[in-house]
């Protein structure tokens, strides 16, 4: 009896000293992970990229949005400073203003009227074209799109290819933005593997590494548009053949992982192969490599976390969001709610961290 109340005395015991030290390891995990937020910016003051422009970028906003044209002109126009040669660069800051264009564009086609020989308004226009037309079709599947949908769709895509040609007519003839805008066209209208093919040559032959281009090319050739996870990747071994480190191209390889994944409704276990793994790998060293006024260093740097949370790397990850500061971008600004859906893989970040230090 006395040697049966003594082993429930020692099992006791081990019990209790098991439970203070599953308290401690969950305090201490507490503490670390309020450690690890204080690091992050708060949800609250996070904001989506693109939303908070420039003074420049702003005032030229301002002025199309009272309807002047002008400054709007002078703000690309000096896109031909030197460190805006690059057209990569030019067209990502016209975007904005194609954007605009596309809600409200009565300024765009003064600027149209009043200098019809203008290159830079030509492309402008195309653009704005374009995002009108997805404005009208939506993001939803095809199945989801009305026949209404799709033809208003298509009759404006229709006007951006012809807006398209006079770009290209006014343009410079080494100038590769006239034919980057056709990209989104030719996935719209659904041209050909060879009609497209013609199309990415005289894109390339003017700059072979243009990254917006790339990025639109690589939803051509996927599996939900007009290619196929082969055609996809082998697109993107193409592009980084001789792709110069820092170009932030190596980004399309986790961008092709995520498409081919989703379409294959693949689990977590797809962003664990040694492939994906070396994607994440590629981007890194990429990243360590790119000019800091690289107009997409932000969005790299968001598919960069995603990924490293995905590849289940955290703690590297969590350098990343770290970096990125309180701008959302990357894969997220897919979400119906990017804030929220960046903040809580954030979280996951440091639950992970946090199980991992305990």
């Amino acid at each position: 009896m006395v040697f049966l109340s003594l082993v429930v005395l020692v099992v006791l015991v081990v019990v209790a000293g098991r439970f203070v030290v599953s308290r401690v390891a969950r305090e201490r995990r507490s503490l670390r992970e309020t450690e690890l937020r204080r690091r992050l910016v708060p949800r609250e003051q996070l904001v989506l990229r693109g939303d908070e422009p420039s003074a420049e970028l702003a005032t030229a906003l301002d002025a199309a949005e009272g309807g002047d044209w002008r400054p709007v002109a002078e703000y690309l126009a000096e896109a031909d400073a030197d460190r805006d040669r690059d057209a990569n660069r030019r067209w990502m800051r016209m975007e904005p203003l194609s954007t605009a264009a596309a809600k409200e564009d009565h300024w765009l086609r003064l600027w149209r009227e009043e200098e019809p020989r203008s290159a830079v308004a030509a492309l402008l226009q195309t653009d704005a074209l374009v995002g009108l037309a997805w404005e009208i079709r939506t993001d939803r599947y095809a199945s989801e799109v009305t026949m209404e949908q799709a033809r208003g769709f298509h009759r404006v895509l229709r006007e951006a290819e012809q807006a398209a040609r006079e770009a290209v007519e006014l343009a410079p003839a080494e100038d590769p933005n006239p034919w980057v805008a056709q990209i989104a066209i030719a996935m719209g209208l659904g041209w050909s593997h060879e009609d497209f093919r013609e199309l990415w040559a005289e894109v390339t032959a003017r700059d072979p590494h243009h990254l917006r281009a790339h990025e639109g090319a690589l939803q051509y050739w996927c599996a939900k548009w007009h290619g196929s996870h082969e055609l996809m990747h082998a697109f993107v071994d193409a592009a980084l053949v001789d792709a110069p480190a820092g170009s932030l191209l190596t980004t399309l390889r986790v961008r092709a992982y995520l498409e081919q994944n989703t379409r294959d409704k693949a689990g977590a276990a797809a962003y664990r192969t040694p492939e994906f793994t070396a994607a994440v790998d590629a981007l890194l060293a990429d990243l360590e490599q790119a000019d800091p006024a690289h107009p997409q260093l932000q969005t790299a740097r968001g598919w960069a976390a995603w990924s490293l949370v995905m590849n289940a790397r955290v703690a590297l990850a969590f350098e990343q969001f770290q970096l990125m500061g309180r701008e959302v971008a990357g894969p997220w600004l897919n979400y119906d709610d990017p804030r929220t859906a960046f903040d809580r893989m954030r979280e996951i970040t440091v639950q992970a961290i946090g199980r991992a230090k305990v």
